[in-house]
């Protein structure tokens, strides 16, 4: 029996075994990172030279696209060697949980907008936001240590192959011949817990802003109070969509191909989706982007 520390190396075996279709994928998946790093790195710039993006909205909004571009930067390679998998298991589930709360944040802040526009400025100040923004990294980090540290206790009989294109915590579990029952339920109750908080929030959230929007009198107002909601919910819907398909199920073998075909969207396609999705439905957005341009 090789425990999880007897293993110097693993196998990624990708997205697909097919020889011939792997120039493709690469090709692909190359122009998805820069279009990512290009559009979440110019996003971040965007907020920080323009001044009518100076609001907590967009502050959070640059935090979004930061956490973005590292969960990007994580490399993924044919083979990872035991530090590697762990640091990237790390990461990636520190990330996720990151994301997910700086979107409970931002539905908090769309609340506190709506409702109460008047004393928003006041409530939403910069030491706030900070205090804010700093939860999400701070717990995403903490929990994530907790769910890396409980891989140790997986075994894996000799196999170092992982069906998958990064160190996933289903795709481990499944290839583990001892311990993944342990690992298998922290995963779920962290996830479905975490998960099920973040989402609790925004939805509490958006209830008030629901309450809030009925209760003004201008067609106008409620307008533009639906259209700065758009963008959050679209970038929400399809983010823990995607989240709660891979890590609330028990990994099997289906379940571990199906989460690599999902995986791509939460690691590539909605990192490279979140700065187009704000900003092509966000007004404030487009006008700093032209007159950045102008300039």
């Amino acid at each position: 029996m090789l425990n999880f520390t007897d293993v110097t190396e693993f196998i990624l075996l990708g997205l697909t075994s097919r020889p011939e279709f792997q120039p493709l994928f690469f090709v692909v998946f190359l122009l998805v990172y820069i279009v990512t790093l290009i559009a979440n790195i110019g996003m971040i710039l965007l907020i920080r030279i323009s001044p009518q993006l100076n609001s907590p909205m967009y502050f959070f909004l640059s935090h979004l696209s930061f956490a973005d571009t590292l969960e990007n930067l994580v490399a993924e390679i044919k083979t990872i060697s035991y530090p590697g998998c762990i640091v990237q298991c790390f990461f990636f589930i520190a990330f996720v949980h990151v994301e997910v709360f700086i979107l409970a944040v931002m539905a908090f802040d769309r609340y506190m907008a709506i409702g109460s526009p008047l004393l928003y400025s006041s409530r939403m100040s910069r030491t706030i936001c900070i205090w804010l923004i700093s939860f999400p990294y701070i717990y995403g980090f903490f929990i994530s240590l907790i769910s890396t540290l409980s891989t140790h206790g997986l075994y894996f009989c000799g196999n170092i192959e992982i069906n998958h294109f990064y160190c996933a915590d289903p795709a481990l579990i499944k290839m583990a011949c001892a311990g993944n029952s342990v690992k298998e339920y922290i995963m779920r109750t962290l996830a479905g817990l975490n998960f099920s908080y973040s989402l609790l929030v925004i939805i509490v959230s958006y209830v008030f802003i629901l309450i809030a929007i009925l209760r003004m009198s201008s067609a106008e107002g409620r307008k533009k109070a639906f259209s700065t909601c758009g963008s959050h919910l679209t970038a929400v819907t399809i983010f823990y969509g995607t989240l709660f398909f891979t890590y609330l199920r028990s990994p099997t073998e289906e379940s571990v191909e199906q989460g690599k075909m999902v995986a791509v969207f939460y690691t590539t396609v909605i990192p490279m989706l979140n700065p187009m999705i704000y900003s092509l439905q966000n007004k404030d957005v487009k006008e700093a982007m032209s007159k950045t341009k102008k300039t």
